[in-house]
């Protein structure tokens, strides 16, 4: 187990250090993450992928790959045939059943179009931007639960500051294990606020840590 840090300066120091690549968790693995219906559809979709069981970085492989396919917003995805969908989604190292979520994918993206025009801030302008009404918008869409929309709002809260603070299973564990606190409201208070963009930074580098295994370079 890793040395936990004692006090308030030491987990601020810390907190510091990791947000300090000034990127997210998404960013971090080439996902930009800006307030545009590509931008946003994609980090969803990488939600989903990352959800799964397995290596995140197929889940990683997944998303780009999509991206590589033309597949970069819901109507192109939506446009794609269920075929397609597998052949790219094997290529990239997927596992499972794979036919399954590529008809899941397909129908994510279909229904973003045909509820949101394919744009998910029409899903924030429904909500009023009341973050339990987004969240039950979201969850509300194929293949979304409460696992995928933690991870899409882990990284959307940079631009939806409404829905902050927002931390991911993985970040927690790894936040619980650094001792830099054990809830989202904990970590916001290491950040500067609920609605500061070096949140997101930090909650996505702790799920890095813990995704990565990297405990021991942090505590030596």
């Amino acid at each position: 187990m890793p040395t936990m840090v004692s006090t308030i300066e030491d987990r601020k120091r810390l907190a510091r250090r990791l947000a300090g690549s000034g990127r997210g968790f998404a960013e971090q693995y080439g996902f930009r993450v800006t307030n545009n219906p590509s931008s946003l559809f994609q980090v969803l979709c990488l939600a989903v992928l990352l959800a799964r069981r397995g290596d995140f970085r197929r889940a990683l492989d997944g998303g780009h790959a999509l991206r590589e396919a033309g597949w970069d917003s819901a109507a192109r995805l939506a446009g794609s045939s269920p075929a397609d969908r597998v052949d790219v989604l094997r290529v990239s190292g997927q596992r499972g059943d794979l036919d399954a979520l590529a008809d899941l994918l397909g129908a994510l993206a279909r229904t973003v179009v045909d509820r949101y025009r394919g744009d998910l801030r029409r899903l924030r302008s429904a909500a009023h931007r009341d973050p339990v009404r987004e969240r039950a918008l979201l969850t509300a869409l194929p293949g979304v639960d409460e696992q995928v929309a933690d991870l899409f709002l882990r990284e959307a809260q940079a631009l939806w500051g409404e829905v902050a603070p927002v931390a991911d299973r993985r970040a927690l564990t790894a936040a619980r294990r650094l001792g830099l606190g054990r809830t989202a409201e904990d970590l916001a208070g290491l950040s500067g606020g609920r609605a500061s963009e070096r949140l997101a930074w930090l909650v996505g580098a702790l799920a890095r840590v813990d995704l990565e295994g990297r405990y021991a370079e942090l505590t030596r």
